[in-house]
């Protein structure tokens, strides 16, 4: 689409008058991309001026960007942590901001293996509606027709937990799904959702599972669109409807619902929903009962697309939802965390690989550090390097700074972009990577350091064994669903008649998911998201014939590294060829959401 065509698109006009506000919007923001950056500054800083943090850099008053720039340095969660923290005690003066901290949204980033908080405001809610408000225009200009039916979509709140000082944390999305922006959103014929909300907002994830899918399989015909959040959400749905079609196609044929089903608001709910179908309970059991490729479209027959993030490390999940859904569509429309909604994808119907999001300039006041491909992750941290929005080049790779209403001040995201593009004079970004993370299978994310951790804990049971790990990698295992780490080790045993059982390393994989952050923890216990880590001993020299293979590939002998983590499909068979044994966890890991850790 060329760069300015939102509203004379050869696709067609906008689908009503609503959308054609919508992208009008959406053309002006881009147009005038660094006025509006250079204003929505200036409106951070007045209003945030006699904040505790602002007070501190001596900006007297001044709103414009070269004394920003001049006096605010960049920060890191680590850095802004003690004032977090004192939000969080119940300290209600305007540390970050001079409007009041509504909650915090938990981020899927930790800090020292706890989620980060990242205080909010409420108008916050208003600029993320704003971004969900542009999605459906959008992608209307691709896909006719969606005014006729409906969305499948599996949308979940997760656990929430009050700090010491009584402020509600919780995911980002769950913040939104409770909010009357969701609850109470007006009837648009556009996006209708086949999901009940009583559905979407039980707490518990089997019941609420249970009933997204009962109600999609009821409506199989109006389906126009599947998703989820994320690849992995929808692939644990499928999983989801082969592990229960049988309790599913039993509802189905006699109009009654699961006894597992308990929640009184669902059963009043579902109750209005379930009734007898014996022919759609046979079609169900035949399409079940045997191959299950393509089962999207053979189930939801009239699905025009996904919509799933298959961006970042959701890219792994690709194949498999092609084998799924026939290889439909898959659309990416968002851009997003919780610390701030960035921009959106106004090619929606592109491959995964040429995703680029369109960064809005007014959710926020971004700054770009620039950041070298090849530099095992870091960047120049000099707040000096900064680049404004406009001024970025296209295919350099660049760190998200950001400056925010709710009270974060050049804040590093963490997130690693590479620009693919201008709409108008806002840059377009392809999602290259997460800075530092090494493995990632749903929303947990877990980094070098503390995968190092991990082993180093679950190694201390093999002491007794006069036992130690001489080596390890690890990899993001989707094949299955769903997904798993997987840790290949090599050991050292001094003693074969006293080497550790299957039950010692059974406790090593324990051991080792113990020690992951909460995250981790949460999508293994009550997310079911992550299944259970496993280790893959090897023979020993296994490590020596990778350094071997790398070399032979042209890497310096004298500055080689084991990887931390491999994906280069050679190296894994390789590995895999010399495993001698493997174990998983047999229990789950502890965790609980009414034990985070919140010093006082």
């Amino acid at each position: 689409m060329a760069v300015d065509s939102l509203l004379s698109s050869p696709l067609g006009p906008p689908a009503c008058e609503k959308d054609a506000k919508a992208l009008q919007f959406i053309e002006e923001m881009t147009r005038n991309a660094d006025a509006v950056q250079e204003n929505v500054l200036a409106q951070i800083l007045t209003r945030n001026a006699n904040t505790e943090y602002l007070r501190g850099f001596n900006l007297d008053g001044a709103t414009d960007r070269e004394t920003f720039k001049s006096k605010i340095p960049m920060v890191t969660y680590e850095d802004l942590q003690p004032l977090i923290q004192r939000i969080a005690n119940g300290d209600r003066s305007p540390i970050l901001s001079a409007h009041p901290v509504s909650e915090f949204l938990t981020s899927s980033g930790t800090s020292a293996g706890e989620r980060k908080l990242m205080p909010t405001i409420k108008e916050e809610l208003d600029r993320r509606q704003l971004l969900y408000s542009l999605l459906m225009p959008v992608m209307n200009l691709y896909v006719k027709g969606l005014d006729k039916g409906k969305g499948l979509y599996f949308l979940f709140i997760k656990s929430e937990t009050k700090t010491p000082g009584g402020l509600l944390a919780r995911p980002v999305l769950t913040s939104y799904y409770k909010s009357d922006h969701f609850k109470t959103r007006p009837y648009d014929p556009y996006n209708v959702y086949t999901s009940p909300n009583e559905t979407i907002l039980c707490p518990d994830s089997f019941q609420s599972m249970y009933t997204q899918m009962l109600c999609g399989l009821y409506e199989r015909e109006q389906v126009l669109r599947v998703g989820a959040v994320f690849a992995s959400g929808l692939l644990r749905a499928i999983r989801f409807l082969q592990l229960n079609w049988q309790q599913l196609a039993v509802d189905i044929r006699t109009g009654s619902l699961n006894p597992k089903v308990t929640d009184p608001s669902l059963r009043e709910c579902l109750a209005r929903v379930v009734r007898p179908d014996p022919s759609l309970a046979e079609f169900i059991a035949r399409e079940c009962g045997d191959n299950w490729e393509r089962i999207i479209t053979r189930i939801w027959p009239n699905t025009k697309y996904l919509d799933v993030i298959v961006t970042g490390a959701m890219a792994q999940y690709i194949p498999t939802l092609d084998y799924y859904s026939g290889g439909l569509p898959k659309a990416c429309t968002m851009y997003a965390s919780s610390e701030c909604y960035f921009g959106l994808n106004l090619n929606p119907m592109c491959k995964p690989s040429e995703v680029s999001y369109t960064i809005m300039p007014n959710m926020a006041y971004f700054e770009f550090l620039p950041h070298e491909p090849n530099s095992n992750g870091s960047t120049h941290n000099s707040p000096s390097k900064l680049v404004d929005l406009v001024d970025l080049e296209i295919g350099k790779e660049y760190e998200l700074v950001i400056t925010t209403y709710a009270g974060l001040y050049r804040y590093q995201v963490g997130d690693i972009l590479r620009v693919t593009g201008f709409h108008n004079s806002a840059p377009q970004f392809h999602f290259v990577r997460r800075k530092n993370v090494l493995l990632s299978i749903d929303s947990d994310k877990t980094d070098e350091a503390e995968l190092q951790g991990a082993v180093e804990n679950a190694s201390r049971l093999l002491r007794e064994f006069n036992t130690s790990v001489v080596e390890y990698t690890s990899y993001a295992d989707t094949q299955t669903i769903p997904g798993h780490y997987v840790i290949y080790w090599e050991l050292l045993v001094k003693d074969s008649t006293n080497s550790p059982s299957d039950h010692v390393l059974d406790q090593c994989c324990l051991a080792m998911e113990e020690s992951l952050n909460s995250v981790y923890r949460q999508c293994r216990v009550a997310d079911h998201s992550i299944g259970p880590l496993e280790i893959r001993v090897v023979k020993n020299g296994t490590f020596e014939e990778l350094m071997d293979y790398a070399i032979s590939r042209g890497a310096s002998i004298n500055q080689y590294k084991v990887p931390r983590c491999v994906t280069f499909t050679p190296i894994m068979e390789l590995l895999d060829s010399r495993v001698v044994s493997t174990h998983f966890s047999q229990s789950l890991p502890h965790w609980n959401p009414e034990q985070r850790r919140y010093k006082k």
